[in-house]
């Protein structure tokens, strides 16, 4: 299992990461589409070279990396995304990006850390987050976070039917995050993601005690032949039953 050690890695390598895209960011050179990947590919390089230098005997599966499928006999693989929300980072004035790092043992993150760079914060399981209160947004009814690009197919249905407001943000981890932060009360999305998408988010969520597993109630299996891992639901606790239900009830309708 994941060590005291590791927690603080993942904490820390975010933390850098997040240090790296804030000063690139800065320069505001080039097209939003420019400072997106050169922000991914400056990101990613300095997160490879600490992990080979502080866990040599490690796997790695990242965003954008070719896919050692070696690791598939690896006890403890890295899954990395260094730019969550790269649309959102090449655009100026937006807060809703992040960086990933997570690690995964027999398919289970056991350290993770989100890093929001715009606001200056690093969640993780180095520092477990509680669940803000409900008290700490509008209270205007349930708020559910989905993507602006790809919202999940059933999300107004869902949102209909639930009395709920639909959130639009972009990056994964910037949407769990405001799970946890208690500004939105779950996150879902459905038809178009990656381990490494969730990795980290999924496991900062577990350690803040919020609910966290496929769409339809199954866990989250990391580390998998095909890293495609197309669905999540992010929630507070009480609300996992409701909102499974739901989601239920709209599959089976069609």
């Amino acid at each position: 299992m994941a060590t005291a050690a590791d927690h603080e890695l993942a904490h820390r390598l975010a933390d850098e990461s997040a240090t790296l895209l804030l000063a690139l960011r800065a320069e505001a050179t080039g097209s939003p589409r420019e400072r997106g990947k050169a922000g991914d590919q400056q990101s990613g390089a300095h997160l490879l070279s600490r992990l080979n230098a502080e866990r040599p005997q490690d796997a790695v599966l990242m965003e954008d990396s070719a896919d050692d499928q070696s690791r598939l006999n690896a006890t403890r693989v890295w899954i990395i995304d260094p730019l969550d929300g790269t649309r959102e980072f090449g655009e100026e004035g937006r807060i809703d990006w992040a960086v990933h790092v997570a690690l995964a043992e027999e398919g289970v993150v056991t350290a993770a850390a989100v890093a929001l760079p715009a606001r200056g914060l690093v969640l993780s399981t180095a520092r477990a987050q509680h669940i803000g209160s409900s008290d700490d947004r509008a209270q205007d009814g349930v708020r559910i976070a989905v993507s602006r690009s790809r919202p999940a197919p059933f999300a107004e249905a869902l949102a209909t039917v639930m009395g709920a407001q639909l959130v639009p943000l972009g990056s994964a981890g910037f949407k769990t995050a405001a799970v946890l932060l208690g500004e939105v009360d779950a996150y879902v999305h459905a038809g178009g993601q990656y381990e490494w998408d969730t990795a980290a988010p999924a496991g900062v969520a577990r350690a803040a005690g919020a609910h966290v597993s496929r769409v339809d109630g199954a866990p989250l299996a990391y580390n998998q032949p095909n890293p495609w891992l197309p669905d999540i639901l992010v929630c507070r606790a009480e609300l996992s039953g409701p909102m499974l239900e739901h989601i239920a009830g709209l599959a089976a309708a069609g």
